[in-house]
């Protein structure tokens, strides 16, 4: 999973920690107790060129195709610059990285920003607050969404809850909109559903890692949450993702991604999701 020189680790205790990789700042591993939170590719390519398929990739300035540049815009491709650590005094520990615009990013998105990811772990969960520094004289407008893998034992025995009654674009049938009717969603298909205007507190993802933990999501200026898995036959064209592996994971996506999101010039923006493992 990389160089020692490419992974910051931290960790509360020898059963608590979390790794995160400076190629997109992506957060490798999740441990909560003895407990492996986060999925990663057996195929997953570490060349510090292509995005790591697994863990928690970040998503910016664009969500999805991207005329100006890669899929899911640059921030995942861009190596990140680690920036302070800090213990807390509750116990908790907390590492920020950063990424700024260079020649590279402004020949496809000509802006002056700065993001700053900032991981704070606790002993039960998770916290992650990107915040978008537009430092041009100019505003400009983006999406972005933290694209989680929850690790799974069988995909067939994941429960999504707290997406009841809410809109969603259903890209796989070409981005259909509806409205889902079930109070807990399951996956038996390939999945890659944006659902619209979520509770901030409301979404909870059943039966995650190999102890069939229960994980919630706290969401702060996130409104939009993708539920996205490949299943069988998308899985066995995609050159770093196992054909098996499918089953072994679910995409739950806290973003904001159905409207674009404005950045004032000389301004920031903050977006933070809470993973916390209630089970």
């Amino acid at each position: 999973m990389g160089s020692k020189d490419d992974v910051v680790s931290l960790a509360l205790s020898d059963d608590t920690g979390v790794s995160i990789h400076l190629h997109g700042a992506t957060i490798l591993s999740w441990k909560c107790k003895g407990q492996e939170m986060l999925f990663v590719s057996k195929k997953a390519v570490f060349d510090n060129k292509k995005a790591i398929r697994g863990g928690i990739p970040l998503v910016f300035p664009c969500f999805g195709p991207w005329e100006n540049g890669p899929q899911h815009g640059f921030a995942r491709i861009k190596r990140w610059k680690k920036e302070s650590e800090l213990k807390q005094n509750d116990g908790r520990i907390s590492v920020s990285f950063s990424l700024e615009d260079d020649e590279e990013t402004r020949k496809m998105w000509n802006y002056r920003f700065k993001l700053v990811y900032t991981v704070d772990l606790g002993g039960d969960d998770l916290k992650l607050t990107l915040t978008v520094n537009n430092n041009g004289s100019k505003p400009f407008d983006f999406t972005t969404l933290m694209h989680t893998y929850f690790r799974c034992s069988n995909i067939e025995n994941v429960r999504i809850h707290g997406l009841e009654g809410l809109q969603f674009n259903d890209k796989v049938a070409g981005s259909v909109q509806t409205k889902e009717d079930r109070k807990i969603v399951t996956i038996d298909q390939n999945y890659d559903r944006v659902y619209m205007k979520c509770e901030a507190d409301k979404v909870k993802v059943e039966n995650v890692g190999d102890g069939k933990k229960l994980v919630s999501l706290s969401l702060e200026n996130l409104p939009d949450v993708v539920v996205w898995n490949p299943w069988e036959e998308k899985a066995k064209v995609m050159s770093d993702f196992d054909d098996e592996e499918f089953r072994m994971m679910v995409c739950v996506e806290a973003g904001s991604v159905s409207e674009q999101v404005s950045a004032p010039a000389g301004g920031s923006v903050a977006f933070t999701q809470t993973l916390r493992v209630d089970v």
